[in-house]
C-alpha cells in the first residue's frame, strides 16, 4: 500500500514534486535495505501516472493496482522512495522536460541526463536511490546510461511484464533499470527477470564497424582500450558491418513505425483534451499523424529485411559491441536545430535493438574530458542474463 514519501531533500530535481508516494520494502527479501525510484509512467495504487505531462495528470484517474515491476521489487525487500521526471509521454531522449524542468546530471554538471528515464538516471547518478526503474522504446534508458555513466538494460522486448505502465509504442516498449554497480544492478535482475545470473560463458563477439564509424572520432578513441578490454573475454572476435545500407537507414524505418503506434495509442486522448506538449513532442505527434499507409508498408518491408539479417548475425549466439551513444551529453538548453543530427545519430545506435527486440547493456566504462561515454553490448533476444554476468566480470577487470 502506498503511503506518502517521507522526508526526501530532492537536490537534482529529479523527482516529481506533485505526487508523494511511496512503498516500504518487505521486511525480508533478495533487495532488502535497497532504495529505488519508479518512473512516473508506473502505476502506484491510488495515485495518478503523471507521464511527465500536467494535462495527463488531470485527466486520468488514480490507479487501481500497482504495476507489477513495482510490486515485484517491493516484495522482494526493496523500498520505493518516490516516482521520479520523464520527457513527456516518454516521447524523448535528453531528458528536459518544459513542463516540470530537466533532472540534473550529476555526472555532467551543466549537460542534460538523457531522457526519457531522465529523473530515474539522475536520482541513481546523485547516489539519492541505490537503483531505479525506466523504460526503453527508442532508447530511453540506454541513452541515459551513457549520459549519466551508469549500468543500464533495455531487455528482451516482452521479458518484463509491462503490465500498468503508461504505453507510448507497445511493439517497442520495455522496462529496465539502473544501478551504479554491476553488483546491484545484478541483484536487481534476478528478481526482474525472475532467474539466476549465471557465470558468463562467452564465445564470440561482434564488433559492429557501421556502429562506430556513426560516433565523434573522440568517442571511438576513449572506447578503443574499452572493447580490447571486452574482446579479451571472448574467444573470437570479428569486426562486422550489421546494415549494409547504413545504420540511419535502419533507424528511419522504426521511427516511422514507432511513430506511428505512438499516435495510434495517444491519439484520442490528444484529440480529445488538446493538451500543453512541448513543441518538439507535439512536433512528433504531427508528423507522426501524417504517415501513410504507403510509407507504414515501406517501414514494415524495411524491417522484416532487417530482422532477416539480424537473425544471421545473431546464429551461433554471439555478443554485439557498440558504442551507446555518439557523444557525451550534449548542454542543456541548446536549440532543436542543433541536436537533429546527434538525435538522428543515437536513434540509428538504438535501432539495432529496438528493432529485433534484442537486450542491450550500457557498460559506464569510459569518459571524454571527465564526461561519461558508454560502451555497449547486444545479445541475442533471451540473452538478457549473459550480458548482466559480462557486465559483472568486465567491472572487475576495469578495475
Amino acid at each position: 500500500m502506498a503511503t506518502t514519501r517521507r522526508s526526501f531533500h530532492d537536490h537534482l530535481n529529479a523527482f516529481c514534486k506533485d505526487t508523494g508516494a511511496y512503498l516500504q520494502g518487505a521486511p525480508d527479501g533478495p533487495l532488502s535495505g535497497l532504495t529505488f525510484a519508479a518512473k512516473d509512467i508506473l502505476d502506484i495504487a491510488g495515485y495518478v501516472t503523471g507521464g511527465g505531462n500536467p494535462d495527463w495528470k488531470e485527466t486520468h484517474p488514480a490507479a487501481d493496482k500497482t504495476a507489477w515491476t513495482v510490486q515485484t521489487l517491493v516484495d522482494a525487500g526493496a523500498t520505493m522512495a518516490g516516482k521520479t521526471i520523464t520527457d513527456e509521454l516518454t516521447r524523448g531522449i535528453f531528458g528536459e522536460n518544459a513542463h516540470y524542468g530537466t533532472p540534473t546530471n550529476p555526472r555532467a554538471p551543466g549537460r542534460v541526463p538523457g531522457g526519457s528515464s531522465s529523473g530515474s538516471a539522475s536520482a541513481v547518478a546523485g547516489g539519492l536511490v541505490d537503483f531505479a526503474l525506466g523504460s526503453d522504446t527508442g532508447g530511453s534508458v540506454r541513452v541515459p546510461s551513457s549520459f549519466c555513466g551508469l549500468y543500464g538494460l533495455r531487455p528482451t522486448h516482452g521479458r518484463i511484464p509491462l503490465d500498468g505502465i503508461l504505453l507510448q509504442a507497445p511493439s517497442y516498449d520495455t522496462i529496465g533499470w539502473f544501478a551504479n554497480d554491476s553488483e546491484t544492478f545484478a541483484r536487481v535482475g534476478s528478481v526482474l527477470l525472475q532467474s539466476q545470473i549465471p557465470e558468463a560463458r562467452p564465445q564470440s563477439l561482434i564488433i559492429a564497424e557501421d556502429a562506430f564509424e556513426l560516433a565523434d572520432p573522440e568517442v571511438v578513441d576513449v572506447l578503443k582500450p574499452k572493447v580490447d578490454l571486452v574482446s579479451s573475454l571472448f574467444g573470437e572476435t570479428r569486426r562486422e558491418r550489421l546494415s549494409p545500407g547504413g545504420l540511419i537507414e535502419w533507424s528511419g524505418q522504426q521511427q516511422i513505425l514507432q511513430g506511428r503506434e505512438a499516435w495510434e495509442t495517444a491519439r484520442d486522448w490528444l484529440d480529445r483534451v488538446n493538451p500543453r506538449l512541448s513543441f518538439e513532442v507535439g512536433n512528433r505527434y504531427g508528423l507522426a499523424q501524417l504517415t501513410t499507409e504507403e510509407e507504414v508498408a515501406a517501414a514494415r518491408k524495411v524491417r522484416g529485411e532487417i530482422l532477416k539479417r539480424m537473425n544471421e548475425v545473431f546464429a551461433g549466439g554471439p555478443v554485439i559491441c557498440l558504442p551507446t551513444t555518439v557523444s557525451p551529453a550534449p548542454p542543456t538548453g541548446q536549440r532543436l536545430s542543433e541536436r537533429a543530427s546527434l538525435r538522428a545519430r543515437n536513434s540509428a545506435l538504438t535501432s539495432v535493438a529496438g528493432t529485433t527486440g534484442a537486450p542491450q547493456i550500457n557498460l559506464p566504462l569510459a569518459e571524454l574530458g571527465g564526461l561519461p561515454v558508454g560502451l555497449s553490448l547486444i545479445g541475442s533476444p533471451g540473452a538478457d542474463e549473459l550480458l548482466i554476468a559480462l557486465a559483472r566480470r568486465i567491472e572487475i577487470l576495469n578495475g
